[in-house]
């Protein structure tokens, strides 16, 4: 696995190589008529930031240097466009968002002189477009006209009226340019893709809907990759061939989601498991869930550990003495000249960020355009609200705060992964109190958002400067406070779980003796499913004698 090394500062987004998954989810679909897309960006030792990338005008002449987001290599330049919009994070000030899931696809389809790499495309995407649709003709128009030089991607592009999903690969050392298409996804239906190429078959004559290059078919005939009708052709299957472990650790994923939201998603059980490749259907690009998303719905899809499914990592011996919903990597394991593998969920250990975008056509884009960003696993941190008009990053997601080998109190990213690898070893008796402390400021900085845009659009009206300044503020506020209170949740859980024991509370404070000392703790022990796993891998050895 591949990771974007901390001093990049070239691009306005940083993002990893591998393990990532992307909600989509239409207008229509959600329950207050926002778009939105999500983003777990996922990728062992790598330090989450968030990074800005100002508006700029630039002089004829002016070169872009681009540089591999992955490896830091120098790829070579470009000539800058004349006008380029601010980016914070994966949104720009038009509230255009775009996302990504590496799914890699044919490796002899790298162009090892291509210039420029997906992340450098996004950050261009996001730089020289106000929709979706304008950001898709800038990617592929890039690519075509330098060179496409990372491995198979898939994008989510969004803006506060369209939803995309666009799938691109590159063509080889000899060729130079993509292969790709870009599927809308209905205003009434959700979509998600998690590292595995999710377009199959599509509709070459929709072009409201769809666009492709026009050598998408024909150049995998000639490459041998297919040889049927063109209404027969498979995206998917032409360019990144399916096996165990693009089904088990990405496809499992983007069924999870679905399967929170869309009934019967039992009868692609078989697909899903990995194990009936050849014979299994696929589910479905895209789908109507069963009712609308909120905000919050989206979020909490994004801490799935497949609970309540064949997919479950609570109920078995892995989960451990105090059942945690995470497996150590790697993924694929052998022991005794046998392979086995853990499975791998949505939210995972290794999140470096995880980012919600909110986009919405009812208020000014200033306004409208929200990332929801945190530092580390989804299920261990609470999402603050970033505006799409921030031009001061949040000191705790700075990329000057700290880096992936300086710790510092005052990094969102260390400060959670601290709470959350406190958290992770005895997950059953710590995490309810990392859950409330989570709900609580999460469901603070939702519940206040109509009364914040409310004032925001107030000053708007008569002076769109000094509202911008405003959600300035209140990022920058809100993301100091949520470390503010994770501070404080860390030294909480160190005094109340010390020594693998738990001081009792009355009415939220630490019980205390008549003497003024703390009483003694509890001792709650192994979870009941590995006290089982003992008795039964020991036997008699520890079996106190009968009286």
């Amino acid at each position: 696995m591949k990771k974007i090394l901390s001093s990049i500062i070239s691009v306005a987004i940083t993002v990893p190589t591998l393990a990532c998954t992307n909600f989509l989810v239409g207008k229509d679909a959600s329950a207050d008529g926002s778009t939105f897309i999500s983003y777990s960006a996922d990728s062992y030792g790598m330090y989450g930031k968030l990074l800005y990338y100002p508006a700029a005008k630039h002089a004829k002449g002016e070169m872009r240097r681009i540089v591999d987001g992955d490896t830091n290599h120098y790829l070579g330049e470009i000539p800058e466009a004349p006008e380029t919009y601010s980016v914070i994070g994966n949104i720009n000030e038009y509230q255009v968002s775009i996302m990504e899931t590496t799914f890699g696809g044919r490796e002899e389809l790298v162009d090892p002189d291509g210039k420029i790499d997906y992340v450098s495309l996004m950050a261009l995407g996001m730089q020289r477009a106000k929709t979706a649709r304008e950001a898709i003709k800038v990617m592929t128009d890039l690519v075509q006209q330098y060179g496409y030089a990372s491995e198979g991607e898939s994008f989510s592009v969004a803006d506060p009226n369209e939803v995309w999903i666009m799938e691109m690969i590159g063509k080889g050392p000899n060729e130079k340019g993509a292969v790709w298409v870009a599927v809308r996804i209905p205003d009434d239906c959700i979509a998600v893709h998690a590292n595995h190429s999710r377009i199959h078959q599509f509709d070459m004559k929709d072009k409201k809907n769809v666009m492709y290059s026009k050598d998408v078919v024909d150049f995998a005939r000639k490459k041998g990759f297919f040889s049927g009708s063109d209404e027969e052709f498979s995206f998917s299957k032409a360019y990144a061939p399916a096996d165990f472990g693009a089904i088990r650790y990405c496809e499992t994923r983007a069924w999870s989601f679905f399967n929170l939201w869309v009934e019967g998603m039992d009868k692609y059980l078989d697909y899903a498991d990995g194990r009936h490749i050849d014979t299994a259907e696929p589910f479905p690009l895209y789908m109507k869930p069963k009712r609308k998303l909120s905000l919050k719905d989206v979020m909490n899809s994004m801490r799935d550990h497949y609970e309540n499914t064949p997919f479950d990592i609570t109920k078995d011996v892995g989960a451990g003495p105090f059942s945690g919903p995470y497996r150590t990597t790697p993924l694929s394991w052998e022991h005794e000249g046998k392979k086995y593998f853990n499975e791998r969920p949505i939210s995972t250990m290794q999140s470096s960020y995880t980012v919600v975008a909110q986009m919405r056509s009812t208020l000014p884009n200033a306004i409208g355009g929200i990332l929801w960003f945190g530092n580390d696993d989804a299920n261990m941190i609470a999402y603050t609200p970033v505006y799409c008009c921030t031009t001061t990053v949040p000191k705790c997601y700075d990329v000057n705060t700290a880096n992936d080998v300086t710790f510092s109190w005052e990094s969102a990213f260390w400060v959670c992964n601290w709470v959350a690898n406190m958290t992770y070893p005895r997950y059953s008796h710590i995490f309810p109190a990392v859950f409330a402390v989570r709900e609580k400021l999460e469901n603070g900085y939702i519940q206040s958002q109509p009364e914040t845009e409310a004032k925001a659009l107030a000053l708007y009206n008569s002076n769109p400067h000094e509202a911008k300044a405003f959600l300035n503020d209140y990022t920058n506020k809100t993301a100091a406070d949520m470390l503010e209170q994770w501070k404080k949740l860390g030294e909480y859980i160190i005094v109340k779980y010390n020594d693998q024991c738990v001081k009792p509370e009355v009415d939220g404070k630490f019980k205390m003796t008549r003497d003024g000392i703390a009483v003694p703790p509890q001792r709650p022990g192994y979870d009941d499913m590995f006290k089982e796993i003992i008795v039964k891998e020991s036997g008699e050895r520890y079996k106190m004698p009968e009286k």
